[in-house]
């Protein structure tokens, strides 16, 4: 499904105009921000946002590195990251060129998932644009979508030699659905995703109830505050970590840990890949030139209290290339030259 090695999960959002995308997108490039100005970043195209991976087992790491290597400060974090697209607002008859047509669906094709953004939030205010309610707006795009799959198979079929199985199209897409919800009904979230789940037929796993709002505040605060304003709400964990989360799980991916002196990592792979193909996504070199791979459970690792005394307490464990990877696992790869 995913193409590896590759660094980050991609996901494309989607919605009809007026349904809050625009403000929910707003809100992961705040995050973003706040992630670009640790790490040095290519500049990034304007509708992408590239946000971290809220990850805790990093700073545990961190703590005990720095620690068991005497440093003077703590390593460098270097979390996850999932890569969302912004697509202008889908209308009725995008499939067809109306507002900005085939030239955005096409920035939607290489992504992994496609992350439907319904609305389902009361505003008088709001004018209603082609927006009717949920399960008619996810039907909406998902037809819009379709005739670009439709359109794309029948212009390909005109090729000689083609071959229509290799063609990206949007059916083969994991999908997400993000219902944006008022910030009141943040704390009824879980019973909110059950009622739409199926309503609309999709697996709860697959839908994430959001309030954009909320996130485009929550997004302005620093992180103690955002704990207090998450508390008064009654929720434990923001939107977007939510959101993450569900799009790991639907997509199958699990990330494994490395910690050194130069920084401490998270990596994001499939669930069930091996050892010689994880190791390819540190570096491509790495699947040809692997050896084996130590690894140690993160509880066993922070306990210890770092590499040389998990080894000399035996918890480390030496892994061949077919060892199938775990959501968690703390790994030094031996790499031949």
């Amino acid at each position: 499904m995913l193409k590896w090695p590759h660094m980050s999960l991609s996901v494309g959002i989607v919605g009809l105009p007026n349904v809050g995308k625009s403000t929910l997108f707003n809100a992961l490039l705040k995050k973003q921000q706040a992630y670009v100005a640790n790490f040095p970043f290519a500049t990034i195209e304007p509708n992408i946002g590239i946000v971290p991976v809220p990850d805790d087992r990093l700073k545990q790491l961190a703590e005990v590195t720095k620690k068991a290597e005497n440093m003077a400060s703590l390593p460098p974090e270097v979390p996850a990251t999932v890569e969302f697209k912004d697509i202008a607002g889908l209308i009725e008859g995008a499939s067809k060129g109306e507002g900005l047509g085939n030239k955005f669906l096409s920035h939607i094709r290489e992504t992994d998932a496609i992350c439907y953004v319904l609305r389902a939030f009361t505003d008088p205010d709001i004018i209603k644009q082609g927006v009717k309610d949920p399960k008619s707006d996810l039907e909406i795009l998902k037809l819009e979508l379709q005739l670009s799959d439709e359109e794309m198979v029948e212009q390909h079929s005109k090729k000689k030699n083609a071959d229509a199985s290799a063609l990206p199209l949007f059916s083969k897409k994991p999908f997400l659905v993000v219902l944006n919800v008022d910030e009141s009904d943040l704390k009824n979230a879980n019973e909110i995703e059950d009622k739409f789940a199926s309503e609309l037929g999709v697996n709860k796993d697959q839908i994430v109830a959001i309030c954009a709002k909320t996130e485009s505040e929550l997004s302005e605060l620093s992180d103690e505050d955002q704990k207090v304003y998450m508390q008064d709400l009654g929720i434990r964990k923001s939107g977007l970590e939510r959101l993450i989360q569900k799009a790991f799980a639907t997509l199958g991916l699990i990330t494994f840990l490395t910690a050194g002196e130069k920084e401490v990592r998270a990596w994001t792979i499939p669930a069930g890949i091996d050892a010689q193909n994880a190791a390819g996504v540190i570096h491509t070199d790495f699947i040809k030139k692997f050896i084996k791979a130590d690894v140690v459970d993160l509880s066993e690792f922070v306990e210890a209290g770092g590499w040389k005394a998990a080894r000399d307490l035996g918890k480390v464990r030496s892994e061949g290339r077919d060892y199938i990877m775990k959501d968690g696992d703390v790994v030094e790869f031996k790499i031949g030259t």
